[in-house]
């Protein structure tokens, strides 16, 4: 493949090793660049960060070729319970016993190894981590990456996959809009005495929402399950200076007991949680996928399978293309994708905001009226059926890949 390829993806995350894979699957090669160094950050042991894979989302692992690697790693979501608060009035989603499971919960580690590995295995795909980029340009008939060991890097598309605070949608104007909530995300990993039946828990409480997702057993059989717990910004910091038998404490009371005395088995680590959508997802020859496109709050756990949608996608738009012997970097196929995920996108990212802001209204009146209105979404097959289609990552326009078949 030498330096010239089909298309350059900046970023090397999970969203970007995965855009390589799924294209390389269909012939399409790539040239994936990345700052750090992937290998170093597979050295540590478990450091508490999970990932709610949904069902579609894993069908586009296995069309990729990656089932093997996957199969029985995962720790299946066969019930999802929430509540306000822990008051009476619970919603349960649960499918039924010949429907599958909803999702399955992967070690962050783990899935980034595997995804490392088949990238750097794969002859469609070159890497190169770590490395810095010195320059950069789109025009009318390509686009150029210079990187600082004085490769020159050329392909037909540029595909952004940086993340957040992409450099590259900067550079190319993109505006996003955006706004921090006034909440840090605590994340880690906790050992638990009770059995959690494959459940995940949503506790919605007015200072954020908690929610505790099923791991599979460690080694010595001891019960896990992974922790997203909200909290004010002003608490956060007083949070993670608690002991870990103080903190213990703090999410048996949050749990209400539901799963028995429990420890922490992972360090725990914070985030600042924002909102950030991109007027636009395209530009001349150069498309964003993942967190470089959207950024939503994770009540709903949905972040990463929405970044794999973008993945899909891209790869069902550009594999047409070649087929009809169009060029990557062609404006109608940025245009379809453009289409196709600005939508969805943003139909998800303001659903989950006005969840969020739902359940953080203080009160008594707001919680009997949320109640009520779990109640009634618990007696209407219909309500439950489409909850569980978004969960599964099943609604919408659902690009091939994510149906299983083949592009």
């Amino acid at each position: 493949m030498k330096n010239k390829a089909d298309v350059i993806i900046i970023g090397g995350g999970l969203i970007g090793l995965t855009q390589a894979l799924a294209l390389a699957s269909q012939g399409i090669t790539s040239h994936v660049i990345d700052r750090a160094d992937q290998a170093n950050m597979l050295k540590a042991g478990f450091d508490g960060r999970t990932f709610a894979i949904s069902s579609s989302s894993y069908k586009l692992f296995e069309a990729m070729g990656l089932g093997d690697a996957l199969v029985g790693k995962g720790c299946p979501i066969e019930k999802i319970w929430v509540s306000d608060g822990l008051k009476p009035g619970s919603l349960d989603f649960a499918p039924a016993e010949d429907d599958g499971f909803l999702g399955q919960m992967f070690e962050s580690r783990y899935l980034r190894g595997v995804l490392y590995k088949a990238a750097q295995e794969h002859a469609a795909i070159q890497l190169h981590m770590p490395a810095n980029i010195i320059e950069k340009s789109r025009d009318a008939g390509a686009v150029t990456v210079t990187l600082d060991d004085g490769k020159v890097l050329t392909a037909g598309l540029m595909i952004v996959a940086e993340g957040r605070k992409s450099e590259t949608r900067e550079e190319a104007g993109i505006h996003i809009a955006q706004w921090q909530y006034d909440h840090h995300a605590i994340v880690g990993a906790i050992y638990h005495e009770r059995p959690h039946n494959n459940i995940a828990y949503e506790i919605f409480y007015p200072s954020g929402p908690f929610a505790l997702l099923p791991m599979l057993d460690d080694e010595q059989g001891r019960h896990r399950s992974a922790l997203v717990w909200s909290v004010e910004t002003k608490d956060a910091a007083a949070y993670l200076k608690l002991s870990p038998r103080g903190y213990a404490a703090e999410l048996e009371k949050g749990m209400g007991g539901l799963l028995g005395k429990v420890e922490l088995s992972a360090p725990l680590s914070s985030y600042k949680l924002g909102f950030h959508h991109a007027a636009s997802i395209t530009a001349e020859r150069m498309v964003l996928i993942g967190d470089s496109a959207h950024g939503i709050h994770p009540i709903a756990g949905q972040g990463l399978n929405l970044g794999l949608r973008d993945v899909a996608a891209l790869t069902e738009v550009l594999v047409d293309g070649m087929r009809l012997g169009l060029d990557f970097g062609d404006a109608q196929l940025l245009d379809r994708y453009s289409r196709w995920r600005s939508i969805d996108t943003l139909l998800i990212a303001i659903s989950t905001d006005g969840l969020n802001r739902l359940f953080s209204i203080p009160g008594k009146t707001a919680s009997a009226v949320r109640r009520f209105g779990m109640a009634m979404v618990q007696r209407a097959s219909p309500a439950k059926a489409f909850f569980m289609a978004e969960a599964r990552g099943e609604s919408g326009a659902l690009p091939k890949m994510l149906q299983g078949v083949t592009v």
